[in-house]
């Protein structure tokens, strides 16, 4: 197994709870939109200690970044990761992930599943072929959006804001159910794109398929 020490360059929250790494890339580093590294911090108390977080920076960026949810109820890895600065040192694994872009579809994304489809959204709408596609984030309050600003700029229309406890104008007040689906899409014989929490994923996957859509054309972390 690869091994990379890299340097923080930059950190901030992009939320009040996810926040943002720009680190150094190592030579020959290469990822495809989508997939993910397990990664260490480079402290003595933290040694063989790594987690799975996703690439969220363009393929040919001379950086990599990521956006990380710090949880800061318990003294765990990611309240240790929120408190690393520029200069800080982390380790970089192999690459992995089975989600990535194959035809234009449904994006399907749960919180912090959002993380995986910025490195393909950003991919292909620096290439002018975002459009086709369509994206459906769910969160619990507008607080917790990801990147909201940068996706609406790209999606425009074919952006659905979710929220699950908040009533906000401009955003739909219910969960992704059977019913949800059935009244947002038209067309299940397209490709699906899922990504989220366990039980969210399970869900969209099992009523997709009941609704017709071909489990081949199902993209997510198996």
């Amino acid at each position: 197994m690869s091994e990379f020490k890299v340097k923080v360059l930059e950190s901030h929250f992009i939320t009040h709870d996810v926040k943002r790494f720009v680190v150094e890339r190592p030579e020959m580093y290469d990822f495809i939109p989508g997939q993910a590294t397990e990664i260490s911090i480079n402290l003595p108390e933290w040694s063989g200690e790594k987690r799975p977080f996703t690439f969220t920076s363009l393929r040919d960026s001379k950086t990599l970044e990521f956006m990380i949810k710090i949880y800061h109820d318990h003294n765990g890895f990611t309240n240790a990761l929120g408190k690393m600065n520029a200069g800080s040192e982390i380790l970089l694994h192999d690459v992995f992930g089975a989600i990535h872009y194959e035809k234009p579809g449904v994006f399907i994304a749960g919180g912090t599943g959002i993380t995986p489809f910025m490195a393909i959204f950003r991919d292909l709408y620096k290439n002018n072929k975002l459009r086709g596609n369509r994206l459906i984030y769910t969160n619990k309050t507008s607080e917790d959006i990801i990147m909201g600003r940068e996706l609406l700029h790209m999606f425009k229309g074919d952006f659905i804001n979710v929220l699950t406890r908040e009533g906000t104008i401009g955003y739909i007040g219910k969960r992704i159910d059977r019913k949800f689906l059935i009244e947002n899409i038209v067309d299940f014989s397209q490709h699906f794109y899922v990504c989220g929490p366990k039980d969210l994923v399970n869900d969209v996957i099992k009523n997709l398929i009941d609704l017709g859509a071909n489990p081949a054309t199902l993209v997510f972390e198996k």
